[in-house]
């Protein structure tokens, strides 16, 4: 176990000593600092909700979330094979799982990392510009749902995550199966941002098999305001979609690397 979190600190290594990773956090936090500002000096009155400032940056943040894990997640098997670094990492004491799974998590800490990073900016930036209310999830969000806003946010917030999880996976499997960064990042983004974004469109379909399709389940908070793209759609039924194409992107990514050839 120790020898593993070894594997697993050198894959996070690898990750936070490239520019790269501090020039995606840099603009997230830049963007979120911008509508801050820009929304404070606007609103003369001064009546704008702390609480309505972070959820807003949260749902434009953990699109940026998404697409930064992407490029990493792509990236993390892809530039092994790109490089020729695959070769000496396999000739270790570690079995092709332990490789693979070592680099899978680095990539969903990342993320993580991320998400709490984002979540924490953005409310003590807020907090200080805005002042700290203690207003309901009804007054911010919507009239259709109740309790703590903050109750609100981190439910939003762990639902996302898991969806990011998804997502992930599916990248992380793509760069696995093609040992290509680029080609990997582009089916993607595509797959995630063009054809996510015909969602409800997909939604409308009246066959039974629509139900089991990725996409009209990747977006997990419609089910907190009770507004499911399709009728009788519940977390649970989301969920156990989600597992089924989670455990597919899981034992394709692991299938094709353990059988895959890295001598040439």
């Amino acid at each position: 176990m120790f020898n593993f979190m070894k594997l697993v600190t050198n894959e996070n290594m690898k990750i936070y000593r490239r520019p790269r990773t501090y020039v995606m956090l840099g603009l997230m936090l830049a963007l979120i600092a911008a509508i801050s500002i820009i929304t404070y000096f606007v609103d003369d009155s001064h009546n704008t909700l702390a609480w309505s400032m972070i959820f807003t940056e949260s749902m434009i943040s953990y699109m940026l979330i998404t697409v930064f894990t992407i490029i990493i997640a792509s990236g993390s098997v892809a530039d092994e094979f790109t490089s020729g670094t695959i070769k000496l990492l396999l000739i270790r004491p570690w079995s092709r799982s332990k490789v693979l799974l070592s680099k899978y998590i680095a990539v969903l800490l990342y993320a993580l990392g991320m998400a709490v990073v984002m979540l924490l900016f953005s409310f003590i930036l807020n907090t200080v510009l805005f002042g700290y209310q203690d207003v309901t999830a009804s007054e911010v969000v919507s009239p259709l749902v109740s309790g703590s806003v903050a109750a609100y946010l981190l439910k939003y917030s762990l639902l996302k995550y898991v969806s990011l999880v998804v997502t992930t996976t599916l990248a992380f499997m793509l760069a696995t199966v093609s040992r290509s960064g680029a080609l990997s990042i582009g089916l993607s983004l595509f797959l995630i941002l063009g054809v996510n974004s015909f969602a409800p469109l997909l939604a409308t379909l009246k066959y039974k098999w629509a139900d089991y399709l990725l996409f009209i389940h990747l977006d997990l908070t419609q089910y907190l305001d009770a507004a499911p793209m399709r009728d009788g759609m519940t977390l649970g039924f989301a969920f156990f979609v989600l597992a089924i194409y989670y455990a597919i992107f899981v034992g394709l990514a692991w299938y094709v690397f353990k059988k895959r050839d890295v001598a040439a």
